[in-house]
């Protein structure tokens, strides 16, 4: 993959303009150096020369006062073509980011909830944080290594201008230098996927850190999670001093190499070419210019090669998602579930598990009924909440709603019928409305009631009522107060089913209870599936399974 795979995502216009900017500063900085002939010429009061003569024909008077003149309106002109340069390669190289990461972040929302699973989450948030940006920093160079192309270019033109033979051999001893150092740009490569893995590995060492937090200091686990951070952190720093370290060699090599054959061009102008001075400093100017330009552009080709296999990871992440993106929704309503949810012989496999998750299952559950689903750990459980949730669909056999098949097609649809309540509560550090209503449109009146058939009244008498802001993960609250607001925003929805996976197995008797009453409450009025129940709400069902090694038994 390259720069070409951005090109469905750069905006034309944007670019159309940098490209004009970048040839404009290009043209004037080359203007400015060839007007250094006829200003030695005039200082010199040597013979006018070939470009006095042009000069002449434009109607621009070779005097000191008219050079040093456009001399000064060529270098105004060119600073503030800069400054536009310089703002829209920012706005060009922003906007692509911006491009990227949303388009990452569309295709991870709309995958396929199979293939999202099998993806590590530290890994897709390494990317879109840090890859991401590495990409752009990427695209800065590749633009900044495009933009010393064409003032190289212009300073061609102008030398090509005082001296044909001077500047070819010129030009055939860049084309030396730089081919010496062919090498060094595949490192570059190299080095820049070994970065690319040990960003990934230290961001994730980090991020799984502070989830375990807890587990970490009751196990007094402190000392070795030091140690396994600062194993990443050092493996990441050594990649990035093996790159400094290889572009400084490099330039150190390109400036030695590139010096030397000036020397060695200005002493064959003397002696053998016969070139006077007039011509002679010119031609040293700009190749004076032309030799720290050509470090750059190395410097900004192996900053680009070290930032490509970030712009590769970013587009296989993409290429993956999309090519597993869930079918839109045939039908925007769903079955109203007043009758019946069926399964009938569903078998759900994942690729790379020996044995299937659920092994030809039936179940009927009944509109407005509790069920409540047991089973040691691994049988399956979290898999048939997935499928009845209609986050995934069954290999073979099929799921019905009151008699209409629940194919991808129609699976979003079916979930914004669906209430799920997991064991672990997912909470926003924002306030308590904003994390019951998720971005939609509540009113309070719902939202307290929904607080009320949860059982989660305490809310309302929080310091700042719904304006209380929870904290980082609703630190605040106990463990029993996060679930019963998850339960409430669940009941927001007005579910035709709701989803309770292993949601009480971490809370004391107390909560439990709570949860049972408000569950109570709710009964008849939707239907309630109920996955690892024990105690208070096992008593609640209307019809209990278990499931054993993927297959559901009474």
């Amino acid at each position: 993959m390259s720069l070409v795979a951005l090109s469905p995502m750069i905006s034309r216009p944007k670019a159309a303009v940098l490209a004009w900017l970048m040839l404009a500063s290009a043209l004037t900085e080359g203007l400015g150096l060839v007007l250094l002939v006829p200003l030695l010429t005039v200082l010199s009061r040597d013979q006018p020369g070939r470009l006095d003569r042009w000069l002449g024909a434009l109607g621009i008077p070779v005097t000191l006062e008219a050079l040093l003149g456009l001399f000064v309106v060529l270098v105004a002109l060119r600073s503030a073509i800069n400054q536009a340069r310089l703002v829209m390669a920012e706005r060009f190289q922003l906007g692509l980011i911006d491009q990227l990461r949303n388009r990452a972040w569309h295709a991870l929302l709309h995958c396929d909830w199979r293939v999202l699973q099998s993806l590590r989450r530290s890994d897709s948030a390494s990317l879109l944080l840090g890859e991401v940006e590495r990409v752009g920093y990427g695209v800065q160079q590749a633009i900044s290594a495009i933009g010393i192309v064409l003032t190289l270019a212009a300073i061609l033109l102008a030398a090509l201008t005082i001296s044909p033979l001077v500047t070819i051999s010129a030009g055939l001893s860049g084309v030396v230098v730089l081919a010496a150092y062919a090498g060094l740009r595949r490192r570059a490569n190299v080095l820049g996927e070994n970065l690319g893995r040990a960003f990934s590995d230290s961001y994730a060492a980090f991020s799984e850190g502070l989830s375990a937090m807890r587990v970490i200091k009751s196990l007094a686990g402190e000392d070795r999670a030091e140690a396994e951070t600062q194993a990443t952190v050092a493996a990441m720093r050594q990649a990035q001093i093996g790159y400094v370290r290889d572009r400084a060699m490099g330039q150190a090599a390109l400036q030695l190499g590139g010096a030397a054959a000036l020397a060695l061009l200005v002493w064959l102008a003397v002696q053998h070419w016969g070139m006077g001075a007039s011509a002679i400093l010119p031609m040293v100017a700009l190749f004076a210019r032309a030799l720290p330009l050509l470090g750059n552009l190395q410097e900004s080709w192996l900053q680009w090669r070290h930032s490509r296999p970030a712009l590769d990871a970013t587009l296989a992440l993409i290429t993956r998602a999309e090519a597993a993106r869930e079918p839109d929704s045939i039908d925007p309503s769903a079955p109203l579930f007043s009758h019946e949810l069926r399964l009938r012989d569903v078998t759900v496999q994942f690729e790379e598990a020996e044995q299937p998750a659920l092994n030809t299952i039936s179940l009927t559950i009944p509109a407005g009924s509790i069920v409540a689903i047991s089973g040691a750990s691994g049988a399956g459980k979290s898999t048939l909440a997935d499928l009845l949730g209609g986050l995934i669909s069954p290999d073979s056999g099929i799921m019905t709603v009151d008699g209409q098949i629940i194919d991808p097609a129609r699976r979003r649809a079916w979930r914004r019928r669906v209430g799920y309540v997991q064991q672990d509560p997912v909470m926003l550090a924002a306030s308590v409305r904003e994390n019951l209503i998720w971005g939609q449109d509540y009113s309070d009146s719902a939202i307290e009631s929904a607080l009320a058939a949860a059982s989660a009244e305490f809310a309302l008498a929080l310091p700042q009522g719904l304006g209380t802001r929870l904290g980082d993960g609703g630190r605040m609250l106990s463990g029993g107060e996060r679930q019963r607001l998850m339960l409430a925003r669940a009941l927001l929805r007005r579910p035709a089913l709701l989803i309770l996976d292993e949601a009480t197995s971490a809370l004391d008797a107390e909560n439990e209870a709570l949860i049972a009453a408000a569950l109570q409450g709710l009964k008849g009025q939707m239907a309630i599936l109920l996955i690892a129940h024990r105690g208070a709400l096992g008593d609640l069902a209307d019809l209990t399974y278990r499931l054993e090694r993927g297959q559901l038994k009474r």
